[in-house]
Parts: structure tokens; sequence; C-alpha cells
């Protein structure tokens, strides 16, 4: 015989032990779908949230490079002023163009060699990439270019003959807009971030709403539905003496 009173305080047991209110769909089956589709939401922007931080990352490494390299074409612009001066003869501008070389080995060494995740972000080699900062998967891109010394335009770059000043403001100029972009990516990522955090925490909130037990309340109906159960349990125990009283008591006559 199945008694009422223990099973529902056995179902009140186990949702006191979870601190949920709902375990299954028979408990609150529009309840359910509501937490499954709020819970899918916040693991979107779970993931997004941890997407963005990578993002971020690869974004701060490729603008410490660019900062690296516009001092470097910084000073190189310096020596190619230098070297314009007609004061300078030959051998000076050769010692002004060794460390020139130097210069531009170190730029083309940093575009080649810049890395985030095995995947080089300055020599042109991989296409713009896409953070998926959404929990549908679509995102923030940060631009990649071709930042080689091919890219800047400076390859055989040489102030010991005739040379392009302009040749070092244009490759300026693309490290600078390379920047910009750069930073621009890093804000909108830290932008979508704090969107992600507060809006998972707020579907959090929601959640714990609707799923989450009462505590004190069910705490109470346990201990009623377990008086009730001791009390049904107390009257079926006399029933059945009873019961087997009055069969005795015939049974002898």
């Amino acid at each position: 015989m199945r008694i009422a009173g223990i099973s529902n305080t056995n179902s009140l047991y186990g949702k006191i032990a979870s601190g949920k209110r709902i375990q299954t769909a028979a408990d609150d089956a529009a309840g359910l779908a509501i937490s499954n589709k709020l819970k899918r939401n916040q693991n979107g922007l779970d993931v997004g949230a941890s997407n963005i931080k990578d993002g971020i990352g690869a974004a701060n490494i490729k603008d410490g490079a660019l900062g690296s390299m516009q001092d470097s074409l910084q000073r190189i612009r310096e020596l190619s002023l230098k070297a314009s001066n007609g004061l300078y003869g030959d051998d000076e501008k050769q010692m002004i163009q060794k460390e020139v070389d130097q210069l531009l080995h170190g730029i083309q060494y940093t575009a080649t060699a810049t890395q985030f995740n095995e995947m080089k972000l300055l020599d042109g080699s991989m296409a713009d990439m896409e953070i998926a900062s959404n929990p549908d998967g679509t995102g923030i891109k940060i631009q990649m270019e071709n930042l080689s010394l091919k890219g800047l335009g400076l390859e055989g770059y040489n102030v010991t003959g005739n040379f392009d000043l302009g040749a070092i403001d244009a490759a300026m100029k693309k490290i600078n807009d390379a920047r910009s972009s750069t930073g621009a990516s890093t804000n909108a990522l830290e932008h979508a971030y704090n969107y992600n955090t507060g809006a998972s925490y707020n579907l959090l909130s929601s959640r714990s709403r609707i799923e989450d037990l009462d505590i004190p309340k069910a705490v109470s109906e346990q201990q009623k539905s377990k008086l009730l159960g001791d009390y049904r349990m107390g009257m079926l125990r006399k029933k059945m003496q009873n019961d087997t009283l009055i069969t005795r008591m015939f049974g002898s006559m």
C-alpha cells in the first residue's frame, strides 16, 4: 500500500537536499522549459566572455608589438634625416645604415614572430580574427595586416644613396592605423565582456528565482507531511490490530 504522506516527504527530502524546487518536468514543466532556455543563453554568454578574454589577450600582444615597431620606425626616420645632411660622407652614412639595418631586422622579426596560440598576427598570413563574443557565434573582428618589411614598403631601404623619406612616413601611418584599429577592437571587446558578464549574472538570478527552493517553507511542508504520514501509518496499524483482534474473537467461537 502506498502512503501519500511518505511519498510527499521523500520528494521534499530530495528537494531540500538539492536546494532545487524543480527536479523533474512533473514538478513544473513550464518553469523547467524556461529555466533550460535561460541556462542555454547563460552558457552562451559565459563562453563568449571566455572568448573575449582570449581576444583581448591577442589584441594586447599585437598592440605591444606595434608599439615596438613604431619606436623603431621613428628611430629610422631620425637616422634618415641625419643621413640626408650634406655634412656626412659615405663612411658616416654606412655607419648610419648599419643601425638602420638592425632596426629593419627587428621590425621584420617582430612581424614574423608575434603570435597568439601559434597564429601570426602581423605578417599578413591570416585573415581578420573574429572573436565569437555572442551566444549565436557572431562577434567582433580584430583586423590582421601585413606589417612585414614588404607590407610596409621598406624592403631594401637604404640611406647611403637616394632614398625616399616618404616611405618611412607611409610605413609609420600603416602602423598608426593598425594601432588605432586594434585599440578600437580592444575597447569593443572590453565593452562586450562587461555586457556578457552582467547579462549572465542576471540570467543566473532569473534561473534561481524559478528553480531554487524556498527552504523554510519546504522544511515546514516536510514536517507537516511527515506528521501526516506518521498519523496515517498509526491509524493503519491500529486498524490492522483491530482486524486481527476481531478475527481472533470470531475465530474462537
